[in-house]
């Protein structure tokens, strides 16, 4: 009598517990990615397309968009999420370069690093109407010293950086105008409300195709493949990288601490996923470098990245306010 009173107890426990085990096998529910810049920008679209491939590897995203302080907001909420897998957000160099000059109090060991998403060159460009390449618009600025403005997502972050270095390369001020994301720019550049906009191709390229805005320059050392007849600065005599290289990437993190396991069934989902090749065709007709750094690898490129900027950032906003 007493075996099956206990065999038929430990019976109970076994099926009282099988359903706890089950809500902890990770995931059991929609993880909540968190875009810290606006609908339509070029991370909120990157985002969305590798939703429904990562649905496919096992992980259902919702994303959320939370602009402000030039991404520091929504990671911010990011850092002080439960380390349970179910938060994550999009980093990006932008918000590096607002930890580099002391803007926010957010720190890089406050989050895990997940899988960089995308290297992003950034590009110059003008209204169809404006300056027909970057020697003309250089011109421009000379000719009207502190009054062309230039629209960047953001301040004080990489797309600040090059507006400022294009000034500097004329010799003369500039307006910046900072915007919650690239997909304001771009409205307001195609509308002419300002004169130049720093973006990145995938945010830009429908606009262009249809055109309603024009790339003048590429800040970088090589020309882009989707669009090779735009010059780089480079090459066009202006050195926009005096205090060092700096690179503009996305990149997802989870907050520290997540449990290991939970870290790698992340990683690996968002690995396969950036790997697969509708996302590499999306990436390529949209002028994104996408390549293989996840987990402690990425780390340790944000921390590289961080250190360029600290010393790039603080040179070319000295004395900012």
């Amino acid at each position: 009598m007493f075996l099956r009173v206990a065999s038929a107890a430990a019976a109970a426990m076994i099926l009282a517990a099988a359903p706890a085990a089950a809500q902890d096998k990770f995931p059991s529910r929609e993880v909540r990615l968190i875009v810290p810049w606006n609908a339509g920008g070029s991370n909120d679209i990157a985002a969305r397309k590798l939703a429904p491939i990562l649905a496919e590897n096992g992980i259902n995203i919702i994303v959320d968009n939370v602009p402000g302080g030039t991404g520091t907001i929504g990671m911010g909420r990011v850092a002080s999420a439960a380390p349970d897998g179910y938060t994550l957000g999009m980093g990006t160099s932008s918000t590096l370069s607002m930890i580099a000059q002391g803007k926010t109090p957010l720190r890089n060991d406050q989050f895990s690093g997940i899988a960089r998403i995308s290297s992003d060159p950034l590009m110059l460009l003008v209204n169809t109407d404006g300056p027909k390449d970057i020697d003309a618009f250089v011109a421009k600025m000379k000719a009207n010293p502190g009054k062309v403005t230039i629209g960047t997502p953001g301040s004080y972050n990489i797309n600040h950086i090059f507006a400022t270095m294009t000034a500097k390369a004329a010799g003369v001020d500039y307006v910046n105008v900072p915007y919650p994301g690239g997909s304001k720019v771009i409205v307001d550049l195609a509308g002419g409300q300002v004169d130049a906009g720093v973006l990145k191709p995938s945010e830009s390229i429908s606009q262009i195709k249809a055109g309603q805005v024009k790339p003048i320059a590429v800040f970088a050392n090589e020309r882009l493949d989707v669009f090779p007849d735009v010059p780089t600065m480079k090459e066009k005599g202006f050195d926009v990288f005096p205090y060092g290289p700096v690179v503009q990437m996305a990149y997802v993190v989870g907050p520290a601490n997540m449990p290991p396991a939970v870290r790698k069934t992340l990683v690996d989902a968002f690995r396969k996923s950036i790997q697969d090749p509708r996302f590499k065709t999306f990436a390529a007709e949209n002028g994104v470098l996408v390549d293989d750094l996840t987990g402690d690898a990425l780390d340790k490129e944000v921390n590289d990245v961080q250190k360029s900027l600290n010393a790039v950032a603080t040179q070319v906003f000295k004395g900012k306010d």
